[in-house]
C-alpha cells in the first residue's frame, strides 16, 4: 500500500474498451454493478455516494448487455465507463460489503476472476442483506428498472437479486462457484478469513461464520 500507487489523473479511452474479450467485459461490468449496489446499502453510505451508486446501477443494467452484443456500441461503452466511474466514487467513500469480502477470499485462493465471482455471489448476498434492511433495496430496484410502487420491499429485493442473476446469465457468467473451482472442502477455509476482510465492516447485516458458510454453499 502506498499513495504513490494512486494516480492523480486517469484517462478513459472508449476505443480501448472495444477490444476487451467477452469474459473481461462481463467481469468488469458486474464488478462495477457490485460496487454500486454494495455502496448504496453500506452502513457508511451518504447522499453523495447514494446518487452515484443509483446512477451507476441505472446505466449498467441498461447497457452492459449492449456492450457484450456489440463491442463497438460507443453509446453503451460511454455509459458503462460513466457507470464504472460513479460506482468507484461511491464505493471508495462508502466502502463495500459481504460480496466483496467473500470474493476477495475466492480470488486469493484460486486466482478466479474477481468480477465473475462477484456476479455469482451478489444475488445471494442481496437476499441475505435484505432480511436486515429490505427498504434500502427499493431505490436500487427502481434504478434497475423494476416496478416498485406498492411492492413490498422484501419482494423488490428478491426481484433485484433475480435481475442480477439474469444479467449474469446474459453475459455468460457461471451459475455457481463450483464452475470456478471452489469445492465444499474450501468453505471452512474461506469463511473465517471472510470475516476479517475490511469490507465486512460496512455490510448492512450482521454476519457470523455460519452465515458466510451458508452463503458460500448456496453459491456453489
Amino acid at each position: 500500500m502506498s499513495r504513490t500507487l494512486v494516480p492523480e489523473i486517469s484517462v478513459i479511452d472508449l476505443r480501448l474498451l472495444t477490444t476487451m474479450p467477452d469474459w473481461l467485459n462481463a467481469a468488469t461490468g458486474l464488478d462495477a454493478l457490485t460496487h454500486a449496489i454494495e455502496a448504496f446499502v453500506s452502513r457508511a453510505h451518504n447522499p453523495l455516494t447514494n446518487n452515484h451508486a443509483l446512477h451507476a446501477v441505472e446505466l449498467i443494467t441498461a447497457n452492459l448487455v449492449r456492450t457484450q452484443v456489440d463491442p463497438r456500441d460507443f453509446e453503451a461503452r460511454l455509459a458503462m465507463a460513466q457507470a464504472a466511474l460513479e460506482a468507484g466514487m461511491a464505493f471508495t467513500n462508502a466502502i463495500l460489503g459481504a460480496t466483496h469480502a467473500m470474493s476477495h477470499q475466492v480470488g486469493g485462493l484460486l486466482d478466479a476472476p474477481h468480477g465473475v465471482v462477484n456476479g455469482v455471489l451478489l444475488p445471494h448476498v442481496i437476499r441475505f442483506n435484505a432480511e436486515a434492511w429490505p427498504e434500502r433495496f427499493v431505490a436500487l430496484g427502481a434504478a434497475a428498472g423494476l416496478p416498485v410502487s406498492g411492492v413490498p420491499a422484501q419482494e423488490v429485493a428478491e426481484q433485484l437479486a433475480d435481475l442480477v442473476r439474469a444479467l449474469a446469465d446474459d453475459v455468460g457468467v457461471p451459475k455457481g462457484l463450483a464452475s470456478l473451482g471452489v469445492a465444499e472442502r474450501d468453505v471452512p477455509v474461506l469463511a473465517p478469513t471472510t470475516l476479517k476482510d475490511a469490507c465486512m465492516a460496512t455490510n448492512p447485516g450482521e454476519v457470523d461464520v455460519r452465515d458466510v458458510e451458508t452463503l458460500f454453499r448456496k453459491a456453489l
